[in-house]
């Protein structure tokens, strides 16, 4: 490792040598989150999430460096070797005595360490408290930091600022530079995905040493300016290095401990070996499908020097009629987007086959993806339920359900910060229906669940669906426009109810209705087709009524309103 001189800065960082990377306003702490981690920790993959969770939650504000150290990180057999140099010593002044632990900004919090009293390692429960009080608290220091990488030397550049808002109580700092790779396939216990665990943030080496490089001068309206270049290897113990994977952490400490604030980057490339070549990375998973048109979403990758401004796709399901699509946008080098073909109509079968390839660049054995999806046999209500958690960015959440004929018959979103959305949805078309959550900031957002009247879930996750997900879903019992309602053919209306509630179609059918809680409030046995059913004594509220005719039996809900 070594600082450049102020003519190499001006090549490599001509745009910001005249700017300001940190910034000279006062600001509140930024946070190094250090997770102590190992690949035979069985609840260190529940602290991964928490710790994602956190960063998702506060974009900018918030770094992770996951250090594998301690007996649970130690390889066995033909394991890769996630260990650095540096962990030990940084886990040994935390004070740790269970894995996963963590430590903020390397700083103690009363009544939440893990071990002894004035340690700074926290269980994974207590780094959200940690943080929600560290943001809030000044800094008298603001961190900026880029980095540039040289594809052809592997060659790393980085650029830091420290500006001082205020007066440090140290004489001298510490800058430290830490080096991390992510989406690194791994074995993890407890990660149910036996060796193919994806291993992110992950320390791979300190360019500035274990304690970093000192700061001289740590009093108000000081800068620290400096630029370091470290020549990056082939790999760290034998596990090799992805260039465009890595990461850039930088902070400040008082001594070798107390972490003031940070920041981090992820680099800017250079020198790539192709100036055009656009990467299919592949497909996002697609579900199985009822027949509905169907428009795949692809995900795409700039690995070309110059910038991706457009792409032809042609596509099709099952060798059916070829479609095509032009995206346009603008992708830097190695920069990602999820693109939403789309649908086209295809006769669906047990098992279906969908092609994609793009227009010829400069390295065609990149431009093509197939996968395949089955067909859905379990069908639906049309009345269902949609309970919906947002994070901090509720805007970006949004939802929509298409009918048969591709027209969106219901939406929600976007929504506000951290709260929960509970909405009830009648879809009034029997058939092959789309259900699309979309995150426009493509980190997902909080958890979901679509479920129907008869309880059955049409979709699920716990938050974790990137840029968004999507489910199709057959209703065999569907909610009319006027609010009738059909179950195994029985029309009941009108919905919402008063003093009575018609019944028609129901010869031989015996009807139950229950309270939100499971009790049975009314329940007939209907010799001729129609009937009317005096519901004067319930009160107002949302009931259950169950059909049962056939053999058959089905739940929906009305309301009770006068």
């Amino acid at each position: 490792m070594k600082k450049l001189s102020l003519s190499v800065l001006f090549t490599f960082f001509a745009l910001s040598m005249y700017g300001q990377l940190a910034s000279i306003l006062p600001e509140n702490k930024k946070i190094i989150l250090e997770e102590f981690t190992g690949i035979y920790c069985t609840f260190c993959p529940d602290g991964h999430a928490i710790a994602q969770g956190i960063q998702d939650n506060y974009a900018g504000e918030v770094f992770l460096i996951n250090i594998h150290e301690g007996g649970y990180a130690n390889p066995n057999g033909s394991d890769p070797d996630f260990r650095t140099p540096f962990g030990s010593a940084i886990s040994s002044q935390s004070g740790l005595v269970g894995y996963p632990a963590g430590t903020v900004n390397r700083k103690n919090f009363p009544g939440l360490e893990q071990g002894a009293s004035g340690t700074t390692a926290m269980s994974r429960g207590s780094w959200g408290n940690a943080t929600n009080i560290t943001l809030n608290e000044p800094s008298y220091v603001n961190v900026g930091v880029e980095a540039a990488i040289d594809m052809s030397s592997g060659e790393l550049i980085v650029h830091v600022q420290a500006y001082y808002t205020g007066d440090s109580p140290e004489s001298t700092n510490l800058l430290n530079i830490a080096l991390l790779q992510n989406n690194t396939a791994g074995p993890q216990t407890g990660g149910g995905q036996g060796n193919n665990y994806n291993h992110m943030h992950r320390l791979v080496h300190m360019v500035t040493g274990q304690w970093g490089e000192t700061i001289a001068n740590t009093t108000e309206e000081s800068l620290y300016d400096e630029t370091f270049t470290y020549t990056i290897p082939a790999d760290y113990n034998n596990i090799p290095v992805v260039l465009q994977d890595l990461e850039i952490v930088v902070f400040v400490t008082e001594t070798e401990q107390y972490i003031v604030s940070g920041n981090g980057a992820y680099p800017t490339f250079t020198n790539l070996p192709l100036d055009n070549d656009t990467n299919i990375v592949g497909l996002e998973e697609i579900n199985d499908q009822c027949g509905l048109d169907f428009g795949p979403r692809v995900i795409i990758q700039n690995n070309g020097n110059n910038p991706l401004t457009s792409i032809d796709f042609e596509y099709s399901i099952n060798s059916g009629s070829i479609e095509t699509y032009t995206w346009n946008g603008n992708l830097g080098v190695f920069e990602e987007e999820v693109v939403q073909l789309p649908g086209i109509p295809y006769t669906i079968e047990s098992t279906n086959i969908i092609n994609i390839s793009i227009s010829d660049d400069d390295d065609n054995t990149n431009n093509e993806v197939s996968n395949t999806f089955g067909e859905t046999e379990v069908t639906h209500s049309g009345f269902f339920t949609i309970i919906l958690n947002t994070d901090n960015n509720g805007s970006e959440t949004t939802w929509f359900v298409k009918d048969p004929s591709g027209e969106i018959i219901e939406s929600g979103g976007p929504y506000e910060n951290n709260t929960s959305i509970n909405e009830e949805i009648n879809v009034p078309t029997e058939g092959c229906h789309e259900f699309r959550l979309i995150d426009t900031g493509e980190n997902g957002s909080g958890s979901v669940v679509v479920y129907d009247s008869n309880n059955e879930v049409i979709y699920n996750s716990p938050g974790n669906y990137g840029a968004g997900g999507a489910v199709s879903f057959i209703v065999n019992e569907v909610v009319l426009a006027n609010n009738d309602t059909i179950l195994n053919g029985v029309i009941m209306y009108p919905n919402p109810a008063s003093l009575v509630l018609n019944i028609e179609n129901a010869e031989n059918s015996s009807i139950t209705v229950f309270d939100l809680l499971g009790r049975v409030i009314l329940s007939e046995n209907i010799i001729s087709s129609n009937k009317q059913l005096n519901v004067s004594s319930l009160s107002n509220g949302t009931y259950l009524i169950k059909i049962s005719n056939n053999g058959q039996n089905k739940i929906d809900k009305f309301i009770i309103n006068r």
